[in-house]
């Protein structure tokens, strides 16, 4: 991928601020964020950054743009039924607004859905799970209705660096880390044999970057094929657990669907057991 201008919304995020640092090497690279959860600490340099809601892209961004990778979405399983009203503006109600950014520009549309819909529980399980598998319908016949030039990823329990580590979005690794390092038990939600397919940072910005090249239509998944429980997790740990009643949108179970994303040519190369050590 060379000198282009990428728009990539929630480019002050987790994920989104390790895409910005591998793109911009050879890339002009706007971040639109409104640091719902990202931060200013995850800024890194030569990225151009502002400030706004996603439904805003049109007027904060100018001029032409090559790919658009909107990351910017709501991301949370358990904690959107609490949260259902900011689940609704940032997905539902926002989408829209991204895709007729991307066809007025002429830009590929990168979109992140979320693998919650190939669960067994599937994608009515949480407000969450529904609002994600809806906007990839609509991005894909979005694409049949105007042309859209598009491609959809799909992340499998990102960890890593820049990872957050506290409050009620942090994430299960670096919250394991947080709690060990301050010799508390880690907490688990029962049962605590729920599996998950943890992919690492690295594999996941190489896999959006390849697909940004190479991918077309749905079904890219990114994620790492080997998966743990939640209750083998924390025994790499070596601390006391605890397990916690069990909350609404608890998956049991994780399958990868990365077939597509292989073909491209990506190769998921991080495991959790030896990142851990």
């Amino acid at each position: 991928m060379k000198n282009k201008r990428i728009v990539v919304i929630g480019g002050a995020g987790f994920i989104g601020s390790h895409l910005c640092e591998e793109l911009k090497n050879n890339n002009d690279v706007i971040s639109v964020d409104n640091y719902f959860t990202g931060s200013e600490k995850n800024h890194v340099s030569n990225v151009e950054y502002i400030k706004s809601d996603a439904k805003n892209v049109d007027e904060v961004v100018t001029g032409n743009v090559d790919i658009v990778y909107h990351l910017g979405e709501y991301s949370r399983v358990e904690q959107s039924f609490e949260d259902f009203n900011i689940v609704m503006d940032y997905n539902t109600a926002t989408l829209y607004k991204v895709l007729e950014f991307a066809k007025k520009r002429g830009a590929k549309l990168i979109y992140s859905g979320s693998s919650t819909k190939f669960s067994q529980e599937g994608r009515d399980s949480s407000p969450y799970a529904w609002s994600k598998a809806t906007n990839t319908e609509l991005v894909n016949n979005y694409s049949k209705w105007f042309g859209l030039d598009y491609a959809i990823t799909y992340f499998y329990n990102v960890y890593g660096g820049r990872e957050i580590k506290e409050g009620k979005y942090a994430t299960l690794i670096a919250k394991f880390k947080e709690m060990k390092k301050n010799g508390e038990s880690l907490t688990i939600v029962k049962p605590g044999t729920q599996k998950r397919n943890f992919t690492h940072i690295n594999d996941i910005v190489n896999g959006l970057i390849i697909v940004g090249e190479k991918g077309n239509g749905d079904g890219y998944g990114i994620g790492y094929p080997k998966s743990y429980s939640i209750l083998e997790i924390a025994e790499m740990f070596d601390c006391d657990i605890k397990l916690i009643p069990e909350r609404k949108g608890n998956r049991m179970e994780s399958e990868v669907k990365i077939e597509k994303t292989l073909e491209l040519g990506w190769i998921p190369t991080v495991n959790l057991r030896d990142y851990l050590k």
